[in-house]
């Protein structure tokens, strides 16, 4: 790899509506300490230069107190407000690194309901943008995949081997998804609908680039219910 600036943008604006609780998913303790915690923690360890976290508007200011101060995160350089959807806050947090001095070479795009991201996923990524452009950490399914009609009938088996689960970070060239995240928007602004899901779609979409598949982890699992947060308990133990 060169000596090339990164930046992370870690999404903390959700509000977890399947975990069952009042409490946004991404503040439930996992071990005492906030799920949201141990995201942060797997990039200020890294090799990446600076981390802008995207909450909601409202916990702007517990995040800094009581996360990015009480932990000592010193590589979270914003805690900014995120948007109605994920892609409006993932452009809140590409707008933040583009007023800078010093832009990014290469922004990776994170969720911070998966704290069990490691090193060797930051890297591998690293490594592969480097050489793509922009490149998205997954695994293969387990479990064979049926495509289904309207009415719930299957219609399409898809070759297991071509079916991955997408994970988070998703990583870019900064003015790559800059301008994919800037023509979005303005085309949303003007009347366009989209169904984005994730920043790879708004890649392919918009600037048609192929996004390259990188090794993530079957632990680098989202905390979506009840059940995975226990299961990230277990796996926290799990070297």
């Amino acid at each position: 790899m060169t000596e090339k600036k990164y930046a992370a943008i870690v999404l903390a604006a959700g509000k977890g509506a399947r975990m069952d609780s009042t409490v946004p998913k991404q503040y439930l303790e996992l071990e005492g300490k906030p799920i949201l915690y141990y995201s942060l923690l797997a990039f200020e360890n890294s090799m990446v230069d600076e981390i802008i976290l995207v909450a909601g508007k409202e916990d702007i200011e517990y995040c800094q107190k009581e996360i990015v101060e009480k932990y000592g995160f010193a590589k979270v350089s914003k805690v900014t407000a995120g948007g109605k959807e994920r892609y409006h806050s993932v452009f809140s947090g590409l707008q933040e690194l583009k007023r800078e001095a010093c832009v990014p070479d290469y922004v990776m795009i994170h969720d911070g309901a998966r704290p069990l991201v490691d090193e060797a996923i930051i890297l591998r990524s690293a490594e592969a943008v480097e050489e793509f452009q922009a490149c998205v950490a997954g695994m293969p399914v387990k479990d064979t995949i049926k495509i289904l009609d309207e009415y719930l009938f299957a219609v399409e088996t898809p070759k297991r081997e071509y079916v991955w689960q997408m994970q988070t970070p998703q990583t870019f060239e900064f003015s790559l998804i800059y301008e994919a995240y800037e023509t979005l928007i303005h085309r949303e602004n003007a009347g366009e609908v989209f169904h984005v899901t994730d920043d790879a779609m708004v890649a392919e979409l918009i600037c048609q680039k192929k996004v390259k598949l990188v090794e993530g982890s079957y632990r680098n699992i989202k905390i979506t219910t009840p059940e995975d947060l226990k299961l990230a308990e277990v796996l926290l133990h799990i070297s």
